[in-house]
């Protein structure tokens, strides 16, 4: 809902901060006060078109801002959310709009600047203005078939066809890119056989290249190698310097001194261990000796592989690991390629299957929303009857089109909203037939059939009281106060009739000030509420009578 209002510089409107309740509220005052001001600035803060012409004369700039609270339930909340204009739990959206004499127009939502298209893609989700046919969200032929399928309590089946919708879409569209793949299939497999052949013959291993590049070094320093094994083996059997002939010397010494002294017999036997492990180093270093492979036509084939490997790695994504998968996805495609013919059978089968579920579902909702549209086309004629609109003739007609092409993402029908506002006329499109006072007449209609479905929170009647009165204006003040129980509206009437069912009352003033004309809007309760609808009945002269009848009109029971 529209919790608060601030105007500068708006036409004749100087300054303006209104706070706003929910409910019914009215918009009263004289001809020419400004009444539709109010409207106009609400509209242009929710997308309308903005003109240099409604910035007050003399000042540079007009600056809108409006507060809106946007119900826990709205679909807009999730998309103001998505876009990251309202955070994860806010539900206050600010609107602020600056028209400049010079054209560079701003759009500010909480506080962050934001096109104009923006506010005209959810305006009419937040505001229905009736009385002109801006941001009249039911005059659009898409938003009556929601409407229709609200009305019905269709939306769980319309959402079960638009998921079986989406998958046959979905299915179609996998079927059309894999006959074109069968298509270009020839030149591709041919192309891919190629690569799986190099990479087959080419047997590449994970690791491999740093196993070969250790076996290059060894072979590259075989002869180095060599030496160092014998000189070190050398060293531990040489006869005259080596270490183990001078351990067997000094094994010796040792026994002689732990029979002497028994205490030294431990190292004795750590001699004899050092002896074995001495002997295992120089078996080791013989059989290392004997395994160095000094063939350098081994040398030159490892170099060979090693330039296979780097080769493929370059061409194939750099890595081992790029190598392995683009030969796990060439071996997949040419699979894919090979059995194309029974995915495409495949894909035929699911898309008859799901055309069939399409079919059914469709069929259903036209039904359920055939009998939807004549249940809500009744009670339209009955709200219109109780406007005194009896000779106005409304129908919601539905057309089903028929062929694998009828389907759409909301099912195979297209709903109209039509109207007839005089007798022996035929029925056309509503946007098209009626004048503004009758299209907000109708609208109220439709709005009070549509009360609890209507996800609009805010709506604003203008013009709905022109060429009525008496009981037709009772009428009317009934149901927007009805309607007011499930919306927040506004009403710009010149009824009483109409202005003594409001919750709240907002009188439009003007005066002049220092030479200019300046618009202020009070809001009335008590004695100033029945001075301004008497004011209404009685036009200049109000007398004792006028007051009293105001006051009786207020103090109505108004269920």
């Amino acid at each position: 809902m529209l919790t608060e209002l601030r105007i500068t510089n708006f036409a004749v409107l100087e300054q303006l901060s209104l706070s706003v309740d929910s409910g019914f509220t009215v918009v009263t005052g004289e001809t020419g006060a400004g009444k539709s001001l109010l409207i106009d600035a609400i509209a242009l803060l929710v997308g309308g078109r903005a003109s240099s012409d409604q910035i007050r004369f003399g000042e540079d700039e007009a600056q809108l801002e409006a507060a809106f609270q946007i119900p826990p339930d709205h679909p807009i909340l999730k998309r103001l959310r998505a876009q990251e204009i309202l955070g994860p739990h806010d539900a206050q959206l600010i609107i602020r709009r600056v028209i400049a004499r010079s054209g560079r127009n701003r759009v500010y939502l909480n506080g962050a600047m934001s096109p104009v298209h923006v506010l005209e893609k959810f305006g009419g989700t937040l505001v229905d203005i009736h009385g002109q046919h801006d941001q009249q969200s039911l005059l659009s032929i898409t938003t009556q078939l929601d409407v229709l399928d609200a009305f019905g309590r269709l939306q769980e089946l319309r959402g079960q066809y638009q998921a079986a919708y989406g998958d046959w879409t979905r299915f179609r569209q996998e079927r059309a890119e894999l006959a074109l793949q069968i298509q270009q299939g020839a030149q591709r497999e041919d192309y891919l056989k190629f690569l799986r052949q190099e990479l087959d013959d080419a047997a590449f291993r994970l690791g491999e290249e740093e196993s070969l590049q250790s076996e290059r070094r060894r072979l590259g320093s075989s002869r180095r190698l060599g030496e160092l094994a014998s000189e070190a083996q050398e060293r531990i059997q040489a006869d005259s310097y080596g270490i183990l002939p001078n351990l067997a010397l000094m094994e010796r010494a040792l026994g002689e001194l732990a029979q002497i002294d028994p205490e030294m017999q431990g190292a004795g036997r750590l001699a004899a261990d050092a002896k074995v492990l001495l002997r295992e180093v120089a078996d080791c270093l013989r059989g290392y000796a004997d395994r160095l492979d000094t063939d350098p036509m081994r040398l030159a084939a490892i170099e060979d592989r090693l330039a296979v490997i780097q080769k493929l790695k370059k061409k194939y994504g750099g890595t081992d690991e790029a190598v392995l998968e683009t030969h796990c996805r060439v071996r997949e495609e040419l699979e894919r390629l090979q059995h194309s013919d029974e995915q495409l059978e495949q894909c035929d089968r699911q898309i008859r299957e799901q055309q069939q579920k399409v079919s059914r579902l469709a069929r259903q909702l036209s039904i359920k929303r055939t009998e939807a549209a004549r249940r809500m086309t009744k009670m339209v004629r009955q709200e219109l009857d109780a406007l005194k609109m009896g000779q106005t003739q409304f129908l919601i007609q539905i057309v089903t089109s028929e062929g694998d092409d009828a389907y759409g993402a909301d099912g195979a029908d297209r709903a109209e909203f039509l109207l007839s506002a005089n007798v022996g006329e035929p029925l056309k499109p509503i946007s098209r037939v009626v004048s503004g006072g009758e299209l907000s007449r109708v609208m109220l209609a439709l709005k009070s059939v549509l009360a609890d479905v209507d996800q609009v929170p805010v709506l604003i009647f203008d013009e709905i009281d022109t060429g009525v009165g008496g009981a037709v204006a009772a009428a009317i003040g009934k149901r927007l106060r009805a309607l007011g129980q499930f919306h927040q509206v506004f009403c710009i009437t010149h009824l009483p009739q109409v202005a003594s069912q409001a919750q709240h009352h907002l009188c439009v003033e003007k005066s002049q000030v220092k030479d200019r004309t300046v618009t202020t809007v009070r809001s009335l309760s008590g004695m100033g509420r029945e001075s301004e609808i008497a004011r209404m009945l009685g036009g200049e002269t109000v007398t004792k009578k006028i007051r009293e009848t105001a006051a009786e009109l207020i103090a109505e029971p108004h269920d």
